[in-house]
């Protein structure tokens, strides 16, 4: 992977649905799905539930091995050509459940993080009216860093628009990166004139366009989807925080009882003040969020009564029963022996 490349993926993640799709088109075209895995350092296993997470760096890995392993410089293409976002992603389902196109954009914008996450303003997309046209344009930051994104994203919205649509409203594309060296294929895909070297990533539009029907899905299953979707947003918001970060390195270590503020903030390439400013600023402190953590874990294992108070009391990270029940009285009112029993 390059520099740039590196840059651009650190600390951002991809729906597992969408590194599934990309190995289910590479195996199709003779790569070994175990061995792509393992260039990419994934596990089969994570990419099983669609709405799971992994990190783009892992993505963009991906799609690299991908292209030499099925000898395909275009696959970039391909992947967005033959991959339909609906089959991977409640995403798609949204977009497929809108009254219009319109409707459809403003739901890409409002959940694309949930399918891959990017460098830039709030919105991934925007809409111009230029040249009496409307231009559809990916707005990500440093796009050519990892180009075979912006090939997937615009093979994928033509091709799946023709589906639905008896006319063609497209009229010409435009590409940030310099030519590939597979013109003829972006010609195949987009069957419109393509430019290299543009100033945006954009695909013009007639202006008519915006109003076309959609709903492919019907219309009942919209609110559905945004449940669905909401809930998704709102869990991959927490874990963008720094009150998230915490409790994600927390937890495998929380056990060992050595969970100290400078080791965490180490983890985290911060300073001991930074992480305190950090935290101040979410409204809590380290302190809050271990004892918050410790408390929550400890009711979910009692609940389940599979452990014994003991053993609770060392999974969330205390030395004895007493100092366990101490703190969790503080937490309930109660002992966690008469917790157990009434739960």
């Amino acid at each position: 992977m390059t520099a740039g490349a590196k840059n651009m993926a650190a600390g951002n993640t991809v729906a597992a649905g969408l590194a599934g799709a990309l190995i289910a088109v590479a195996e199709a075209r003779g790569a070994d799905r175990t061995a792509l895995a393992a260039r990419a350092g994934l596990a089969l296993g994570d990419l099983q539930d669609h709405d799971n997470r992994i990190p783009l760096a892992s993505y963009v890995a991906l799609m690299r091995a991908a292209k030499e392993m099925c000898n395909d410089p275009a696959l970039g293409l391909h992947f967005g050509e033959e991959s339909d976002l609906a089959k991977v992603s409640v995403v798609g389902l949204l977009a497929e459940a809108s009254t219009t196109v319109a409707e459809a954009m403003a739901q890409l914008n409002r959940y694309g993080r949930l399918v891959i996450e990017f460098d830039g303003g709030p919105d991934r997309f925007g809409v111009e009216m230029r040249d009496d046209a409307m231009w559809f344009i990916d707005q990500r930051a440093n796009p050519n860093d990892f180009h075979e994104l912006s090939e997937s994203t615009f093979a994928r919205t033509v091709v799946r628009g023709r589906s639905f649509r008896s006319e063609t409203m497209l009229r010409q594309v435009h590409f940030t990166h310099p030519d590939p060296g597979y013109a003829d294929e972006y010609a195949r895909v987009f069957c419109c004139p393509v430019t290299f070297g543009a100033a945006w990533n954009a695909i013009a539009y007639d202006p008519r366009l915006l109003a076309m029907p959609i709903q492919l899905q019907p219309r009942f299953a919209f609110g559905i989807f945004s449940q669905h979707a909401d809930a998704l947003l709102k869990e991959l918001e927490s874990t963008r925080s720094t009150r998230g970060r915490v409790e994600r390195l927390l937890m495998p270590i929380l056990h060992k009882g050595e969970v100290s503020m400078d080791a965490v903030a180490g983890a985290m390439a911060l300073s001991r003040q930074t992480l305190f400013r950090k935290l101040k600023a979410e409204g809590t402190t380290f302190e809050k969020v271990l004892d918050d953590l410790r408390r929550a874990l400890a009711l979910s294992y009692l609940r389940g009564r599979k452990v014994s108070v003991n053993e609770v009391a060392y999974l969330v990270g205390f030395s004895d029963a007493t100092s366990f029940s101490r703190a969790f009285k503080r937490w309930t009112g109660k002992s966690p022996r008469v917790f157990a029993r009434a739960n």
